[in-house]
């Protein structure tokens, strides 16, 4: 048996979906969307274990997991339509299927989230809890998505200036 290194990779796109992916204008918005939802992630995080550690600042933690929250729900819908856009469907593409998978659990656990906090179904602590666990979540699928952006990156067609220079 073979080691993994020595197994030919699929490649991510093939040419036809890399003119796609690179004229669709919502690679654009993905690729601001992504980074600026993970800044509001990191301040709310800090508001978030802010809250756990002081009680202080509920409010504060609140409603920055509102706003990831609704960051989140935008990337996504966005990022179906791109996947639309590049792969001819909104979801599940085998090229982003594990991605999109652990997506739905990230989705799942911001929403209930959302509703735990618009029912009181939940103490604070407990709802913070919550929060941590969409949070840990988001940031397994924010890997996964990187290695993904690196993994693209690396089988790049390479320009022939570029061949050129490298010989």
């Amino acid at each position: 048996m073979g080691r993994r290194q020595d197994r030919p990779t699929r490649q991510l796109y093939t040419s036809a979906e890399r003119r796609r992916r690179d004229a669709s204008p919502w690679t654009l918005v993905q690729g601001v969307l992504a980074p600026l939802q993970f800044l509001v992630f990191l301040a709310s995080l800090a508001l978030v274990l802010r809250t756990l550690a002081t009680g202080e600042g509920l409010l504060a933690a609140n409603a920055s997991v509102v706003a990831k929250t609704l960051l989140l729900y935008a990337i996504m819908v966005t990022g179906s339509i791109w996947e639309k856009d590049v792969f001819g469907r909104y979801l599940f593409a085998p090229a982003f299927y594990w991605e999109d998978v652990v997506s739905m659990l990230v989705l799942a656990l911001h929403t209930a989230y959302l509703a735990c906090l618009a029912t009181g179904a939940l103490q604070p602590r407990a709802l913070l809890l919550l929060a941590l666990a969409a949070y840990a979540s988001y940031v397994v699928n924010a890997a996964q998505f990187l290695l993904k952006l690196r993994a693209a990156r690396l089988q790049a067609p390479r320009s022939p200036a570029f061949a050129e220079a490298l010989s």
